[in-house]
């Protein structure tokens, strides 16, 4: 049975986007070849076509495309990839009040390749999203910190996202005389303490990070910051320097994220599911997804992260489990179309008891 949490009638009264996103726009520029070439080879293509992606703006339109209200941090260059891109926002009825555009670099693109099984291998050139600066999110500081969720990753600088998440844990009113968090499986709602109403229920934000890419000495303070660490298996590898082959794997890998000062922890592995464990739940639990044929893997992590702050955000009553089959079933729909937010599914094609 589907959570009340219709976008279209529980925040209607809402001014300010429910999820914001500060990161990444990126130019796809995407080939699809029987195989992928090994080092020094040259192979022959079938297909080529120029696509929308960088995982922040990917993050942003699975969400819109879910029925969030949503707005989109970030910065790309003066230039036709980056006029196209604020009109691709536009069309996903996404906010493009905090889109910058700089003079200073070419908008970031992504080299992609993708096999017919629909594995691919990836090159960013980042430009225009490494100038995200401190002066463009303190523009945008009424934005994040009125969001019910913020996404950040690693396709800005470090620093960048560093500050955003910095900025949304300094969100909460001046009444407030302590906050009691409980993130648990069961609800993720906080509760403030006031002088006027004693205890209430009241919605805080959640701070949602994807560490991608990843690095081996990601600065502590991600971990302390991130209310939700969402990683896959490859990067959990680079995180812990554990080998993450299995959700047993997974599992361990979680609990040394977790003890780096997460509240809850996902590991996705792909077409197996996922694992997730929490400060309140300390065991790993794995949750499977649907086998589906896959025709192009990229982007799938980021409808999955897309689609879970969806859920933060507008369901915050339904189980953590219960977000994360959601999620997983709305990955799986996305890899079964070449491409990557093309191929990110809208609300009306999807089961109504997801919604």
């Amino acid at each position: 049975m589907a959570a009340s949490g219709d976008p279209g009638r529980q925040w209607q009264e809402e001014e300010a986007a429910a999820v914001v996103v500060v990161g990444s726009c990126m130019t796809d520029l995407v080939s699809l070849t029987p195989r992928l070439p090994k080092t020094g080879e040259t192979i022959h293509g079938h297909k080529f076509f120029i696509g929308f992606g960088g995982k922040g703006a990917n993050q942003c339109v699975q969400a819109a495309r879910l029925g969030a209200r949503t707005s989109m941090v970030c910065k790309v260059g003066k230039d036709s990839f980056g006029n196209d891109y604020i009109e691709n926002l536009k069309q996903n009825d996404i906010s493009t009040e905090f889109a910058y555009q700089t003079k200073d670099a070419a908008t970031g693109t992504a080299s992609i390749i993708v096999n017919k099984e629909g594995q691919n291998i990836i090159v960013i050139v980042a430009g225009a999203n490494l100038l995200l600066n401190t002066k463009d999110l303190r523009e945008a500081t009424d934005v994040i910190r009125r969001a019910k969720v913020m996404i950040c990753q690693l396709e800005v600088t470090p620093a960048t996202s560093l500050e955003a998440l910095t900025m949304a844990h300094s969100s909460g009113g001046p009444e407030c005389t302590g906050v009691t968090k409980h993130i648990s499986q069961r609800t993720w709602a906080e509760e403030k303490k006031t002088k006027e109403s004693g205890w209430v229920f009241w919605w805080i934000m959640k701070t949602l990070f994807n560490p991608a890419p990843a690095t081996a000495d990601l600065d502590s303070r991600f971990y302390t910051l991130s209310d939700v660490f969402c990683c896959n298996e490859s990067e959990a590898e680079i995180l812990t320097g554990l080998a993450v082959s299995s959700p047993a794997d997974a599992g361990t890998a979680a609990l040394v994220l977790l003890e780096r000062g997460c509240q809850v922890v996902i590991i996705t592995l792909g077409a197996e599911g996922c694992v997730m464990l929490s400060k309140a739940e300390p065991v790993p639990k794995f949750i499977p997804t649907e086998k589906v044929k896959a025709v192009d893997t990229t982007g799938a992590g980021d409808s999955f992260v897309g689609a879970l702050a969806f859920y933060l955000a507008y369901y915050p009553n339904l189980s953590l489990e219960e977000m994360l089959k959601r999620s997983n079933f709305i990955a799986a729909v996305s890899v079964q179309t070449a491409g990557t937010q093309s191929s990110y599914p809208h609300k009306k094609d999807l089961p109504l008891d997801l919604f």
